[in-house]
């Protein structure tokens, strides 16, 4: 019996739905709705397409989505559900890898092929309201263009309006991925047939037992890892006030004034003099 689809923001779901040989036809979908290239992606091979349950119980193991497409890309697709406040160098980082990945001691430059990272985020990252934003190598002053062979994407899911344009595919996509149980998603079932099977694959998985126990597994670590997170940006703060509240009490500042200014109680204020 169905008990609520399962979140297909967690990764390792997302995985399960479209980092799979089965659901390339829905792969395929995603990526030609962000790429948009003028010549639309026609197939995908997807590289490590086995999820072990000792991936799902590492917190610090990264379940993405690899895959070559039929325009001769490498393509990899990461989904964040906390803001690590690294997502920019991290996906350089990742990016640089997937590109020095390809070459071979003695292998010519030639045989690099264009490299994409996608990421999927669960917050708001970028200065810029725009859900949707690709990167590219340019030049600084005439905006010209050095390479395609880099491209970058983050695409913030909180960013996503009611007005966004649903007839574009990848705000469908994104609904989705927002929520899956919305009005909005059952009527792009009608329309779309990649989104249906997406929808398709959810349910499947979500009644599978083993499959929802690998979830909820899955689900427990990344709020255990997204909890830490919170608690050490916590204690960032707290000892953020703590040295503003040294220097005002330095500066001769009340007490009373210092607590008002820094939220600190006066108590805590006084454990510092």
């Amino acid at each position: 019996m169905l008990k609520g689809l399962l979140d297909p923001k967690i990764d390792f779901i997302f995985k399960n739905i479209f980092g799979t040989e089965k659901n390339s036809r829905i792969l395929i979908s995603f990526l030609n709705s962000v790429l948009k290239n003028n010549d639309p992606i026609k197939s995908v091979e997807i590289k490590n397409t086995d999820i072990e349950k000792a991936f799902v119980e590492d917190k610090f193991s990264r379940l993405d989505v690899k895959a070559t497409t039929s325009n001769n890309e490498i393509i990899n697709i990461e989904i964040q559900l906390k803001n690590e406040y690294n997502m920019i160098k991290r996906s350089l980082y990742y990016w640089s890898k997937l590109y020095e990945e390809q070459l071979n001691e003695g292998d010519d430059y030639s045989q690099l092929k264009r490299t994409v990272c996608i990421n999927i985020l669960n917050f708001k990252y970028l200065k810029t309201k725009r859900f949707h934003n690709r990167y590219r190598l340019k030049e600084v002053d005439t905006n010209e263009e050095l390479t395609n062979v880099e491209e970058i994407h983050f695409i913030e899911i909180p960013k996503l309006e009611d007005e966004c344009d649903e007839k574009d595919l990848l705000v469908a996509w994104t609904q989705f991925l927002q929520d899956p149980e919305s009005e909005k998603v059952r009527n792009l079932e009608m329309t779309i047939d990649e989104i249906r099977e997406a929808k398709d694959e959810l349910i499947r998985i979500s009644n599978d037992k083993n499959q929802r126990q690998l979830y909820e597994m899955r689900s427990k670590i990344l709020k255990d890892k997204i909890s830490a997170l919170n608690e050490a940006e916590r204690k960032g703060v707290e000892q953020g006030k703590i040295e503003v509240a040294k220097n005002l009490l330095n500066m001769g500042l009340s007490i009373e004034q210092i607590s008002i200014g820094t939220g600190l109680t006066i108590e805590e204020i006084t454990k510092i003099k």
